[in-house]
């Protein structure tokens, strides 16, 4: 399989969950803006898991754009990445329509770790086919930045079970962190030519 297909599939299953997302944001039941207030928990949580979904799409498309080939080891990589993602559409809806419940924020937080997880094996998966001098093992580095998140949403998923603002607090701190596209990449590329 050459990459370019693997990634319209990855894309395909990215539009999807954005769709799937927006279609759970219901109409309010009146004509005021005040009845817009109830679907404000709704909104706020499309609006931080649609930000989630784009980051993970850019630099997913960053990662392919890198990967030399594509092999097994990569494809089932890849589906469990697009599987952990396929559950923000699900975790924001449940955590929208239930004002942020603690329950609700664990459980939002636990697909984002895993997702992060499953991003950081697609990585190391190619790194592994393509080598350790490759230019995505280059660009990468030691993935500061990867970690540092991954132990933030550690964090923020043990928060929850206290105080799930403080959660949502730190899920929105890696989400900017992530906002501007993982340049690392980028400038791989750009030294290259």
């Amino acid at each position: 399989m050459n990459k370019t297909r693997l990634e319209a599939f990855s894309d395909g299953v990215l539009a999807i969950i954005i769709t799937i997302m927006v279609l759970e944001l219901k109409v309010p039941e009146g004509e005021n803006f005040n009845d817009l207030l109830s679907l404000l928990p709704v909104f706020v949580s499309y609006i931080l898991s649609f930000i989630y979904v784009g980051i993970y799409w850019n630099n997913h498309h960053h990662l392919l754009h890198s990967a030399t080939r594509v092999n097994g080891k990569i494809l089932w990589a890849n589906l469990h990445l697009l599987f952990w993602l396929s559950l923000i559409p699900a975790s924001t809806a449940w955590m929208g329509e239930h004002d942020f419940a603690k329950a609700t924020v664990t459980v939002y937080g636990v697909v984002l770790f895993m997702s992060a997880i499953a991003f950081t094996i697609l990585q190391t998966t190619i790194i592994c086919i393509d080598g350790g001098k490759s230019f995505l093992a280059e660009a990468i580095g030691k993935d500061v930045k990867g970690k540092i998140s991954q132990v933030l949403y550690l964090t923020a998923i043990i928060v929850s079970f206290f105080n799930q603002w403080i959660s949502l607090a730190i899920y929105l701190i890696v989400a900017l962190m992530w906002l501007v596209p993982d340049s690392r990449i980028e400038k791989k590329i750009l030294e290259s030519k």
